[in-house]
Protein backbone atom coordinates (compact mmCIF):
# COMPACT_ATOMS: atom_id res chain seq x y z
CA UNK A 1 0.00 0.00 0.00
CA UNK A 2 1.10 3.68 -0.92
CA UNK A 3 2.71 5.68 2.03
CA UNK A 4 3.66 9.19 2.21
CA UNK A 5 5.01 10.16 5.54
CA UNK A 6 3.13 13.81 5.91
CA UNK A 7 5.53 14.47 8.87
CA UNK A 8 9.30 13.58 9.18
CA UNK A 9 12.90 16.23 9.04
CA UNK A 10 15.95 15.92 7.49
CA UNK A 11 19.09 17.51 8.70
CA UNK A 12 20.73 20.37 7.47
CA UNK A 13 21.22 24.21 7.42
CA UNK A 14 21.70 25.23 11.20
CA UNK A 15 19.54 22.25 13.22
CA UNK A 16 21.15 18.85 13.24
CA UNK A 17 18.78 15.86 13.58
CA UNK A 18 21.05 13.30 14.82
CA UNK A 19 20.82 10.30 12.33
CA UNK A 20 18.20 12.43 9.61
CA UNK A 21 20.46 12.87 7.30
CA UNK A 22 18.65 12.53 3.40
CA UNK A 23 20.27 9.31 2.69
CA UNK A 24 19.27 7.85 6.00
CA UNK A 25 16.32 9.02 5.42
CA UNK A 26 15.30 7.48 2.34
CA UNK A 27 17.39 4.58 2.92
CA UNK A 28 15.25 3.93 6.13
CA UNK A 29 12.37 4.49 3.43
CA UNK A 30 13.33 2.09 1.33
CA UNK A 31 13.40 -0.77 3.73
CA UNK A 32 9.75 0.12 5.53
CA UNK A 33 8.35 0.69 1.52
CA UNK A 34 7.21 4.48 2.25
CA UNK A 35 6.96 6.04 -0.84
CA UNK A 36 7.41 9.70 0.06
CA UNK A 37 8.09 11.99 2.87
CA UNK A 38 7.20 15.51 3.76
CA UNK A 39 10.32 16.98 6.09
CA UNK A 40 11.17 20.64 7.59
CA UNK A 41 13.83 21.61 9.34
CA UNK A 42 12.81 23.82 12.46
CA UNK A 43 14.40 25.64 14.89
CA UNK A 44 13.07 23.37 18.02
CA UNK A 45 13.11 23.06 21.77
CA UNK A 46 11.90 26.69 22.51
CA UNK A 47 13.87 28.65 20.69
CA UNK A 48 13.91 31.79 18.99
CA UNK A 49 14.31 31.58 15.19
CA UNK A 50 15.61 34.62 13.13
CA UNK A 51 15.06 35.51 9.17
CA UNK A 52 18.88 34.06 8.82
CA UNK A 53 18.40 31.32 11.21
CA UNK A 54 15.37 30.52 8.87
CA UNK A 55 16.67 30.67 5.77
CA UNK A 56 19.52 28.57 6.78
CA UNK A 57 17.01 25.61 8.04
CA UNK A 58 14.58 26.15 4.58
CA UNK A 59 17.89 26.40 2.28
CA UNK A 60 19.15 22.97 3.80
CA UNK A 61 15.95 21.23 3.04
CA UNK A 62 16.25 22.66 -0.43
CA UNK A 63 19.42 20.79 -0.83
CA UNK A 64 17.64 17.28 0.32
CA UNK A 65 14.65 17.84 -2.03
CA UNK A 66 17.32 18.41 -4.70
CA UNK A 67 19.23 15.48 -4.26
CA UNK A 68 15.73 13.32 -4.04
CA UNK A 69 13.75 15.34 -5.89
CA UNK A 70 11.08 12.50 -6.10
CA UNK A 71 10.85 11.78 -2.61
CA UNK A 72 11.21 14.61 -0.26
CA UNK A 73 8.88 17.15 -0.40
CA UNK A 74 9.37 20.25 2.13
CA UNK A 75 7.38 22.42 4.66
CA UNK A 76 8.78 25.77 4.64
CA UNK A 77 9.40 26.27 8.07
CA UNK A 78 8.66 29.69 9.46
CA UNK A 79 9.06 32.25 12.24
CA UNK A 80 5.19 34.44 12.49
CA UNK A 81 7.00 37.00 14.54
CA UNK A 82 9.29 38.89 11.67
CA UNK A 83 5.65 39.30 9.73
CA UNK A 84 7.00 40.49 6.33
CA UNK A 85 10.15 38.75 6.53
CA UNK A 86 8.09 35.80 6.85
CA UNK A 87 5.94 36.08 4.38
CA UNK A 88 8.61 36.81 1.70
CA UNK A 89 10.10 33.15 2.96
CA UNK A 90 6.91 32.06 2.19
CA UNK A 91 6.95 33.18 -1.35
CA UNK A 92 10.57 31.84 -1.91
CA UNK A 93 9.89 28.64 -0.65
CA UNK A 94 6.44 27.69 -1.43
CA UNK A 95 5.66 29.55 -4.72
CA UNK A 96 8.92 29.81 -6.28
CA UNK A 97 11.00 26.90 -4.97
CA UNK A 98 8.09 24.34 -4.58
CA UNK A 99 8.09 23.49 -1.45
CA UNK A 100 4.52 21.41 -0.15
CA UNK A 101 3.86 23.70 2.52
CA UNK A 102 4.20 25.48 5.95
CA UNK A 103 5.96 24.14 9.19
CA UNK A 104 5.24 26.11 12.19
CA UNK A 105 6.67 24.89 15.49
CA UNK A 106 6.27 26.57 18.96
CA UNK A 107 7.34 30.29 18.52
CA UNK A 108 3.99 31.05 18.13
CA UNK A 109 0.54 29.62 18.96
CA UNK A 110 -1.21 28.56 15.93
CA UNK A 111 -4.15 31.11 16.68
CA UNK A 112 -2.43 33.85 17.69
CA UNK A 113 -3.37 37.19 15.03
CA UNK A 114 -0.22 37.49 14.61
CA UNK A 115 0.24 34.13 12.44
CA UNK A 116 -3.39 35.40 10.25
CA UNK A 117 -0.93 36.73 7.81
CA UNK A 118 0.77 33.37 6.78
CA UNK A 119 -2.61 31.70 7.22
CA UNK A 120 -3.81 33.95 4.51
CA UNK A 121 -1.13 33.12 2.39
CA UNK A 122 -1.73 29.61 2.58
CA UNK A 123 -5.61 29.94 2.00
CA UNK A 124 -4.54 31.59 -1.43
CA UNK A 125 -2.18 29.11 -2.50
CA UNK A 126 -4.18 26.16 -1.26
CA UNK A 127 -1.00 24.65 0.65
CA UNK A 128 -1.28 23.39 4.46
CA UNK A 129 0.34 24.12 7.74
CA UNK A 130 1.87 21.89 10.12
CA UNK A 131 1.84 23.19 13.75
CA UNK A 132 4.07 21.42 16.22
CA UNK A 133 1.38 20.59 18.91
CA UNK A 134 0.67 18.85 22.37
CA UNK A 135 -1.11 19.27 25.08
CA UNK A 136 1.51 19.46 27.70
CA UNK A 137 1.12 18.48 31.05
CA UNK A 138 4.06 18.31 33.12
CA UNK A 139 5.37 22.04 35.02
CA UNK A 140 8.48 21.24 33.24
CA UNK A 141 7.14 20.60 29.62
CA UNK A 142 5.32 23.64 29.56
CA UNK A 143 7.94 26.18 31.16
CA UNK A 144 10.06 25.06 28.06
CA UNK A 145 7.27 25.21 25.82
CA UNK A 146 4.73 28.10 26.94
CA UNK A 147 3.24 28.41 23.42
CA UNK A 148 3.23 25.29 22.15
CA UNK A 149 -0.78 25.16 19.89
CA UNK A 150 -3.09 22.18 22.08
CA UNK A 151 -6.50 21.44 20.39
CA UNK A 152 -8.31 24.04 21.43
CA UNK A 153 -5.97 26.57 19.75
CA UNK A 154 -6.53 24.35 16.53
CA UNK A 155 -10.56 24.81 17.35
CA UNK A 156 -10.32 27.93 17.94
CA UNK A 157 -8.52 28.73 14.22
CA UNK A 158 -10.22 26.53 12.38
CA UNK A 159 -13.51 28.46 13.00
CA UNK A 160 -11.49 31.79 11.73
CA UNK A 161 -10.11 30.30 8.88
CA UNK A 162 -12.61 27.33 7.85
CA UNK A 163 -10.53 27.20 4.02
CA UNK A 164 -7.38 26.96 5.78
CA UNK A 165 -5.56 23.06 5.68
CA UNK A 166 -3.95 23.26 9.50
CA UNK A 167 -2.29 19.65 10.61
CA UNK A 168 -1.87 18.89 13.99
CA UNK A 169 1.45 17.66 14.58
CA UNK A 170 1.78 14.42 16.17
CA UNK A 171 -0.55 12.91 18.07
CA UNK A 172 1.38 10.90 19.65
CA UNK A 173 4.31 13.02 20.69
CA UNK A 174 4.32 13.36 24.65
CA UNK A 175 1.29 14.82 26.33
CA UNK A 176 -2.07 14.40 26.79
CA UNK A 177 -3.19 12.66 23.76
CA UNK A 178 -7.09 11.43 24.66
CA UNK A 179 -7.63 15.11 25.96
CA UNK A 180 -6.75 16.30 22.28
CA UNK A 181 -8.84 13.67 20.56
CA UNK A 182 -11.78 14.47 22.91
CA UNK A 183 -11.16 18.73 22.05
CA UNK A 184 -10.88 17.75 18.66
CA UNK A 185 -14.28 16.33 17.97
CA UNK A 186 -15.63 19.97 17.61
CA UNK A 187 -13.13 20.90 15.00
CA UNK A 188 -13.54 21.84 11.60
CA UNK A 189 -13.11 20.45 8.75
CA UNK A 190 -9.87 22.22 7.84
CA UNK A 191 -7.86 20.69 10.63
CA UNK A 192 -6.10 17.23 10.06
CA UNK A 193 -4.44 15.27 12.50
CA UNK A 194 -1.33 13.03 11.78
CA UNK A 195 -0.18 9.64 13.62
CA UNK A 196 3.50 10.48 14.59
CA UNK A 197 5.02 10.23 17.65
CA UNK A 198 6.86 7.90 20.24
CA UNK A 199 4.13 6.98 22.19
CA UNK A 200 3.15 3.76 21.49
CA UNK A 201 0.03 3.04 23.72
CA UNK A 202 -2.13 0.35 22.62
CA UNK A 203 -5.42 1.36 20.57
CA UNK A 204 -4.43 4.77 19.99
CA UNK A 205 -4.99 4.59 16.36
CA UNK A 206 -8.45 2.94 16.64
CA UNK A 207 -9.09 5.95 18.83
CA UNK A 208 -8.44 8.29 16.37
CA UNK A 209 -10.34 7.04 13.81
CA UNK A 210 -13.49 5.97 16.16
CA UNK A 211 -12.85 9.77 17.48
CA UNK A 212 -11.76 11.97 15.07
CA UNK A 213 -12.34 9.87 11.64
CA UNK A 214 -10.22 8.09 9.29
CA UNK A 215 -11.05 10.61 6.52
CA UNK A 216 -8.50 13.75 8.37
CA UNK A 217 -5.94 11.63 9.46
CA UNK A 218 -2.68 12.00 8.35
CA UNK A 219 0.00 8.36 8.54
CA UNK A 220 3.45 10.63 9.82
CA UNK A 221 6.71 9.54 11.76
CA UNK A 222 8.07 12.73 12.75
CA UNK A 223 11.16 10.34 12.88
CA UNK A 224 9.45 7.06 14.87
CA UNK A 225 9.12 5.92 11.17
CA UNK A 226 9.42 1.86 12.48
CA UNK A 227 6.40 2.35 14.75
CA UNK A 228 4.55 4.63 13.07
CA UNK A 229 4.47 2.16 9.98
CA UNK A 230 3.17 -0.64 12.28
CA UNK A 231 0.74 1.65 13.88
CA UNK A 232 -1.35 2.05 11.19
CA UNK A 233 -0.26 -1.16 9.24
CA UNK A 234 -1.27 -3.46 11.98
CA UNK A 235 -4.41 -1.36 13.51
CA UNK A 236 -7.31 -3.02 13.78
CA UNK A 237 -9.19 -0.48 11.25
CA UNK A 238 -10.45 -1.55 7.16
CA UNK A 239 -7.97 -1.40 4.41
CA UNK A 240 -10.38 1.48 3.26
CA UNK A 241 -9.44 3.50 6.24
CA UNK A 242 -5.86 2.52 6.13
CA UNK A 243 -5.42 3.38 2.44
CA UNK A 244 -6.77 6.45 3.27
CA UNK A 245 -4.52 7.48 6.31
CA UNK A 246 -1.58 6.11 4.06
CA UNK A 247 -1.50 8.44 1.44
CA UNK A 248 -5.09 8.87 0.12
CA UNK A 249 -6.04 11.84 2.53
CA UNK A 250 -2.47 13.79 1.68
CA UNK A 251 -2.98 13.25 -1.52
CA UNK A 252 -6.69 15.34 -1.22
CA UNK A 253 -4.08 17.95 0.27
CA UNK A 254 -1.85 17.93 -2.64
CA UNK A 255 -4.70 18.36 -4.95
CA UNK A 256 -5.81 21.73 -3.53
CA UNK A 257 -2.64 23.58 -4.33
CA UNK A 258 -3.52 26.30 -6.53
CA UNK A 259 -0.73 28.23 -8.46
CA UNK A 260 0.91 31.22 -6.11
Amino acid sequence: MKKIDAHMHVSGGSQRFVGCDADSVIDAADRLEVDQLVCSIPITGGRWATPAEVRDCNDGLLQAMRRYPKRILGYCFLNPGYGREAVEELERCVVREGMTGVKLYNQYKINDPVVFPLIERTIELGVPILVHAARLVSAADIASQPLTSHAADFVDVGRHYPEAIIIHGHIAGGGDWQWTLKVLRDAPSSIYLDTSGSVMDAGLLERCVRDFGADRLLFATDMTMEGNVARVRDADITDAQRERIFHRNFEAILARRRAG
